[in-house]
């Protein structure tokens, strides 16, 4: 007999209307509401479905999987909704969940994901929490002091309401929240945890600050008029329309794989994630002077494979894409299509594609060559087999994968780009 433990009265009823359906010989089926563990005698599989996950039958279910275990009954447990289920857990669960090196002293959280990572897949956590710690966060007279080794690559620390920073170790972008909070985004380039020492005071009041000057220019206004001074060049943007981006909260990660240098062929793919409400597709410019072949996409998410086209010149117009600039016979996009982004969630998606481009990747006097802009915050070159990199403009860290290939990575903390050139040699053959 198949037992099915439901907390969802739904499920119960529709599981009913099923099993009328199920063919001659098919094993009978019973469904229950998890109250208490049942007992298990004739039971050959059980399959628990709990809305809310396992916290609001947690002894139960602990109990009901040592049966299982002991009597070779296999359980199959599935989350009720779309939300992770948390707990948290002592250092000696944690190791037995494969966090080999965890604090038999510590505390850890302990996460089960609402659904299977998808093969070729991936899933993305978001962990809500509060900390209080003493040593890390405390007063000087005026001054608080946040003083936190970081080992995550990417951080950022807000201030309370009416504080201002007076002091940061680690270069740092320098934010203004919308409700006025000032904060702090870095990416980490330390190959350990970066050594954060954060100091701030109550900021003055903000209409004593802006009256001061009104005052100050007041009684300094000249009885003669001041001398002319001559007009600024134009601005491309006026300083009041400048963006600013937080370079460490995007997540774009790209990774190209360098062919043999005399093909002046690269692959490449392209991890991104979309977070904004209705929007149902991604546009890849293709750079002038490069061709783009083979292009691929999937939501790893899901695993789903997505609609890929590649548009050139009137192409783009009649699809109605907008490219960000003029469209001209030698304009190129490729279009990943996605069911659009619903309110409150994202897409995670992976974009492969080959390229080649002889003005930037080349063989020249017996080196390979490799000159690219890169404006994201985070890119890999993985070096054709066979090859040792001896020249990086650029600083990188550098690593060699399974298969013996030279990788190097480039992170650019800074809101541009970086011109990235690198040179290799052959290895002698052995």
């Amino acid at each position: 007999m198949i037992l099915v433990l439901t907390n969802a009265d739904t499920e119960i009823l529709a599981l009913r209307s099923v099993v009328e359906a199920l063919p001659e010989g098919f094993p009978p089926v019973r469904a229950a509401r998890p109250v208490e563990v049942p007992p298990l005698d004739g039971v050959t599989m059980v399959l628990v479905r709990l809305l809310g996950g396992r916290r609001p039958w947690e002894e139960p279910f602990d109990e009901l999987r040592r049966r299982c275990l002991t009597a070779g009954i296999p359980l199959l447990a599935f989350g009720g909704d779309q939300h992770d289920d948390l707990e948290q857990v002592p250092g000696a669960e944690a190791r037995k969940a494969g966090l080999t090196n965890a604090d038999l002293e510590g505390e850890y959280i302990k996460v089960t994901l609402a659904r299977p990572v998808p093969v070729g897949g991936e899933a993305r956590i978001r962990i809500i929490k509060t900390y209080q710690d003493p040593k890390s966060y405390f007063r000087q007279g005026d001054v608080i002091v946040f003083d936190r080794p970081l080992g995550i690559k990417r951080n950022a620390v807000v201030l309370p309401p009416s504080y201002e920073l007076i002091a940061c170790n680690i270069p740092s972008q320098i934010l203004e929240e919308a409700d006025g909070r000032v904060g702090i985004s870095f990416v980490n380039n330390y190959p350990s945890q970066a050594p954060l020492v954060l100091r701030a005071r109550p900021a003055a009041s903000a209409a004593s600050s802006a009256a001061a000057p009104a005052a100050a220019a007041t009684r300094a206004a000249p009885a003669s008029p001041a001398p002319t001074v001559p007009a600024a060049p134009a601005r491309e943007v006026p300083m009041n329309r400048i963006r600013v981006s937080e370079r460490a909260f995007q997540d774009r990660e790209i990774v190209y794989f360098l062919k043999d240098p005399t093909t002046h062929s690269f692959s490449l793919y392209h991890d991104y994630t979309e977070t904004r409400e209705g929007t149902d597709k991604y546009l890849n410019i293709v750079r002038a002077g490069s061709t783009v072949s083979d292009p691929s996409a999937r939501n790893l998410n899901t695993g789903e494979a997505l609609k890929v086209e590649t548009l050139k010149g009137e192409a783009i117009s009649k699809a109605g894409i907008d490219i960000g600039e003029p469209v001209v016979p030698s304009s190129e996009v490729v279009v990943i299509r996605f069911p659009a982004i619903k309110k409150g969630t994202t897409v995670r998606l992976r974009i492969e594609e080959t390229y080649k481009d002889p003005a930037r990747y080349a063989l020249i006097d017996g080196q390979l060559m490799w000159n690219r802009s890169f404006g994201r915050p985070r890119n890999d070159v993985v070096l054709p087999a066979g090859w040792r990199v001896t020249t990086s403009a650029i600083p990188a860290t550098v690593s060699t994968t399974d298969d013996g290939r030279v990788r190097l990575a480039f992170v650019n903390a800074r809101p541009d780009s970086i011109d990235v050139f690198i040179k290799a040699r052959a290895e002698a053959k052995r």
